[in-house]
């Protein structure tokens, strides 16, 4: 009994060496495979046509690399006399676009890519990105439009929908502006291009007229002289253009007066504010009147 027990073991044992041996040489055999099949993997990408190709490919992306600093360095060399920061920038930004796409497309035509495929599904990719973003599509065209045709460039003072501020910068989809009380407003280009836009700094110089009311008692010769010496109390106010000063009607309770100043756009608010003192001091100087509503009260006591 003890015999056939001893006897199984042995089996048991010499089944489990068999079966360990066996995994042991499936697993050198496979490990012999896969690093040969690394080894022969590297022989046929590590050939000296490729390393020759790789080369020729480096080469060939510092040329473009070369070639896209020049250009952008003549860009940038630009006076802006004859180009806006705007339009710089755009050439700038295209010329960037078209490096980086020609460095793509050779280096995936170096590999053996076909690029036929690439196309296809860009084309299908455009038409769907094209109706989901339609919005930015047509901020996009207007922003050329924009750009192109010169009407707004940073540092000017515009009104549009209802916005007005200082252009901070002009972008291929939206512009950026800052308000009067130091606050950001991004316009998108279509707005710009839809709505009606007011460009107070596009010219070099601007025009406010104030209205003055004076009394029907006033001689009307003497407020016109009186009223010609505010401008050049003003020191913002331009000489040329000369100042005008003319009658405007007669209203219902004063004789009604027009004075118009010249001054550069970035002395708006100087201007306005010169202009009003001036025109108050000189009327008092002279003691004319400046009509205002009057309201008697009459108080009636019962008998």
């Amino acid at each position: 009994m003890e015999e056939e027990v001893l006897q199984e073991v042995i089996v048991q044992e010499e089944a489990t060496n068999s079966f360990v041996e066996a995994v042991g040489h499936a697993a050198d055999d496979a490990f012999l495979k896969q690093t040969s099949g690394i080894w022969n993997w590297i022989k046929e990408v590590f050939t000296w046509e490729n390393v020759f190709k790789c080369i020729g490919g480096v080469l060939v992306v510092l040329v473009f690399w070369l070639i896209y600093r020049l250009i952008r360095r003549g860009i940038r060399q630009i006076p802006e006399k004859k180009f806006s920061k705007s339009k710089l920038a755009v050439a700038e930004k295209g010329l960037k676009y078209l490096y980086h796409t020609c460095v793509i497309l050779y280096v995936l035509s170096l590999f053996g890519i076909d690029l036929t495929a690439i196309w296809g599904a860009a084309g299908v990719a455009g038409i769907a990105i094209g109706f989901a973003a339609q919005t930015s599509v047509s901020n996009l065209i207007s922003g050329l439009f924009v750009i192109t045709e010169g009407s707004l460039h940073p540092g000017d003072t515009i009104i549009v929908d209802g916005i007005t501020g200082v252009v901070d910068e002009v972008k291929l989809l939206s512009v950026r502006v800052h308000t009067y009380d130091n606050q950001m407003v991004r316009i998108p280009n279509s707005t710009i291009i839809d709505k009606s836009l007011t460009n107070n700094s596009y010219f070099k110089c601007r025009r406010l007229t104030v209205a003055v009311s004076v009394d029907y008692s006033s001689d009307m010769r003497k407020c016109l002289e009186v009223l010609s010496r505010a401008p050049s109390l003003c020191p913002t106010v331009l000489k040329d253009p000369e100042p005008k000063v003319w009658f405007d009607g007669f209203g219902n309770s004063s004789i009604n007066m027009t004075v118009a100043v010249w001054f550069k756009p970035a002395d708006f608010l100087t201007t306005k504010n010169d202009i009003f003192v001036a025109i108050k001091k000189v009327l008092d100087d002279a003691s004319i009147e400046i009509p205002f509503n009057k309201l008697d009260v009459k108080i009636l006591q019962e008998a």
